[in-house]
């Protein structure tokens, strides 16, 4: 099992190392996911993702989140290949946390999904503009 801390993490980029690591059968954790960041103009990213919500219905879908921890998840969800088996087998071996819960070991960092952005929102900021409380 691999604890991961998605603090200053560009989530896609995170996201899309840790389906890699599902899909060669590792067991992973994600801790921090309200830190993790999406880089662009904070005012466009949280619009984007405000039209999302409004689309559908409440019965019928699509079901798009609002907790930090479930953007994230969604976000590995895209990059993993569902429709097969292998793919729902390697969903089911994620878990994403806000924050550090007891009992795990210490989380990794991992360096090549840090990048330094001047305009950028963190997805706990974009969590709070889309009504979540946690």
């Amino acid at each position: 099992m691999r604890v991961i801390d998605a603090t200053g993490a560009v989530a896609g980029r995170l996201a899309s190392v840790v389906a890699k690591m599902l899909l060669q059968g590792e067991e992973v954790v994600i801790v921090n996911a309200e830190k993790a960041i999406i880089s662009g103009d904070p005012q466009a990213i949280i619009r984007k993702f405000k039209e999302r919500r409004e689309i559908g219905s409440v019965r019928k879908g699509p079901y798009y989140p609002r907790m930090p921890d479930r953007i994230l998840r969604r976000m590995v969800r895209g990059m993993l290949p569902r429709e097969q088996k292998k793919g729902r087998d390697a969903y089911k071996r994620l878990r994403v946390y806000i924050g550090v819960p007891e009992g795990l070991p210490e989380p990794e960092r991992i360096e090549s999904v840090i990048k330094k952005f001047d305009k950028y929102i963190t997805l706990g900021d974009l969590s709070r503009e889309l009504g979540a409380r946690w």
